[in-house]
């Protein structure tokens, strides 16, 4: 028994630290099949999901799904933690390690404590170690548990930027696509101010955006479970947007810009698969279209009159939905993972954008090609 409780604790830590050194440290996507992490995700948010649910659709189940992200970051640490403390104590209690101690009678809680004190090197003084091997692994475990709570404090500005550069985008996304986003208000309120070859600019801007959604949540999955400050706004319903936007540029408009929106799209597709794969996603088409003939033809009659130039009638159809075909069931698929609402192509009512919203001075009139608005924002209710 001895032998095999000394070889389930050493497995028990070793496992712990890899798994913290490949959720933390290690900056590429882990491969293998377990992995404690993923687990613990998977389970967690299965549960969280459920229970989101059951609360009705509005503002309350937002607040709810936005705890989780924070919140399973702290019980993952803790769990590492607590793994960490445990396998010390049973490797300790395995060893039948001679310490002194006040109470005569030593048993696995003894060693427990022991272990606790040592990891967060409290210092008590009150249990110590009586022997060369038990001083031995006091000293290690104090160090590893200096060391990884270095770890775990120095991560969470890191995770803490790479939230924060990829809201900054999403936030400017507001008065440029509205609230929620659409790839219709995109293209309108640029052909609105007669000036159609900024879109280069966005498109550029958004091409780097999707690379680095790619990489920081290929290296930090849990930022996928960090929802945006307004409910009408995530990541994916930009990320979706953006797709949205080049494939029109490619099917519908001619334009330009036409060489940068297969770049942008190359890009944001690629982000949309990936994060796909990790997060063990399969992808699944939409139950209902996100563009009706009806929605398409009015979207083109929309564009003639801002004065963009269109691609003939013929074939541009076919074109378009070969175009959704290729990102739409990944982007559907992490929408129903996630609980996240896929934005509109082209809303039939386009409702004010966030910036033109106030609990306390009521609505203001649009600007230039924006929209006026039209309702007050729930999120400062």
């Amino acid at each position: 028994m001895s032998i095999v409780g000394s070889v389930a604790s050493l497995a028990l830590i070793f496992f712990t630290l890899m798994d913290g050194f490949e959720a933390i440290l290690q900056p590429r996507r882990v491969t293998h099949r377990f992995r404690y992490a993923r687990l613990f995700y998977n389970s967690m948010w299965t549960l969280w999901r459920l229970a989101a649910q059951r609360i009705r659709i509005g503002k309350w189940r937002q607040a709810f799904l936005g705890i989780f992200g924070p919140l399973s970051l702290l019980a993952l640490f803790a769990t590492w933690v607590f793994s960490l403390i445990f396998g010390f104590a049973m490797l300790h209690w395995s060893l039948d390690t001679m310490i002194h101690a006040p109470d005569e009678t030593i048993g696995f809680g003894t060693y427990l404590y022991l272990s606790g004190t040592t990891f967060f090197t409290l210092g008590y003084g009150d249990i110590t170690p009586a022997a060369a091997l038990g001083r031995t692994l006091t000293v290690i475990e104090s160090g590893l548990g200096f060391a990884f709570l270095a770890v775990i404090i120095s991560y969470l500005p890191v995770l803490s930027q790479a939230f924060s550069r990829r809201e900054v985008s999403i936030s400017l996304l507001d008065a440029r696509a509205g609230s929620p986003p659409s790839a219709a208000q995109v293209l309108l309120r640029v052909a609105r101010t007669g000036n159609v070859a900024a879109i280069d600019s966005f498109l550029i801007e958004w091409e780097r955006w999707a690379a680095e959604l790619l990489e920081s949540h290929l290296s930090f999955p849990v930022l996928t479970y960090y929802r945006s400050q307004h409910d009408n706004q995530s990541w994916l319903a930009a990320l979706t947007t953006v797709l949205d936007t080049c494939a029109i540029l490619m099917a519908e408009v001619k334009s330009q810009s036409s060489y940068q929106a297969q770049l942008t799209f190359a890009m944001a597709r690629h982000a949309a698969v990936d994060l796909a794969l990790v997060l063990k996603t399969r992808p699944r088409n939409p139950e209902q279209s996100r563009l009706t003939s009806q929605q398409r033809q009015q979207m083109r009659r929309e564009f003639q009159q801002a004065g963009l130039a269109l691609q003939e009638e013929s074939s541009r159809e076919t074109r378009l939905t070969q175009l959704r075909e290729i990102y739409e069931p990944f982007v559907n698929a992490l929408g129903q993972r996630f609980l996240f609402t896929l934005p509109s192509i082209m809303p039939e009512r386009v409702a004010a954008d966030n910036w033109q919203r106030s609990a306390w001075m009521g609505q203001v009139p649009g600007i230039g090609g924006l929209p006026a608005a039209l309702e007050d924002d729930e999120h400062f209710d």
